[in-house]
């Protein structure tokens, strides 16, 4: 139902850039899938797709990293990208003339026998989501929320508070055994996370 593949490249903003690590995550069955983040290597991420049919390239957000591959995987691949639209200025960094289907909080994304509920969740990014499989007891969080708490605020386009809102009204109601499975390094789980909100808001990132 969900594989993992571990793709490497940068992460450029605000004028610096960093060495990355990307979990971009298949999620569906044995014939479809959902690709999450398409990230640095188009030619990877569509071996492990195998001869599946990809539903959608669902971008949990649009800084760069998470981006890069998703115009080679497309056209590889034949599926719409997605993304939310409050996510543009970001994307227009990336792909100044390519469209993508825009995303709307609630809406669901199914590839598989597998439904994915998208949460808006702004805060690393304006248009940053989380996708939720209830069926399957886990979300994808992108950059949102990781194992020891939120994603980078430090940089254009993003906000503590608002990360800290988007955490605490859509991420920790889910159920405490949700794994949560990250843009970057390891998973974790909805219980694990929820104590700890108080450390994060007095430490302030």
């Amino acid at each position: 139902m969900i594989d993992r593949v571990v793709t490497s490249g940068t992460f450029s903003l605000d004028g610096g850039t960093w060495e990355v690590d990307n979990n971009v995550w298949l999620v569906g069955s044995g014939s479809e899938v959902v690709v999450v983040d398409a990230a640095h290597d188009a030619a990877v991420i569509a071996g492990r797709v195998g001869d599946r049919e990809v539903k959608a390239i669902v971008c949990t957000h649009a800084h760069n990293d998470h981006i890069d591959a998703a115009a080679e995987l497309a056209a590889r691949v034949g599926a719409p990208i997605l993304l939310h639209p409050a996510d543009q200025a970001l994307w227009e960094m990336v792909y100044p003339d390519l469209p993508y289907t825009p995303l709307r909080d609630g809406e669901v994304i199914s590839a598989g026998g597998v439904d994915l509920t998208v949460l808006h969740t702004p805060g690393h990014a304006p248009g940053a989501v989380c996708l939720h499989a209830p069926a399957l007891g886990v979300v994808f969080t992108g950059d949102t929320l990781f194992n020891g708490g939120p994603g980078a605020t430090g940089r254009s386009f993003s906000s503590f508070d608002t990360i800290v809102e988007s955490i605490r009204t859509r991420l920790l109601p889910l159920p405490e055994e949700t794994v949560v499975y990250t843009g970057h390094g390891d998973s974790t789980t909805i219980g694990a996370e929820a104590p700890h909100l108080q450390e994060w808001l007095d430490r302030g990132h």
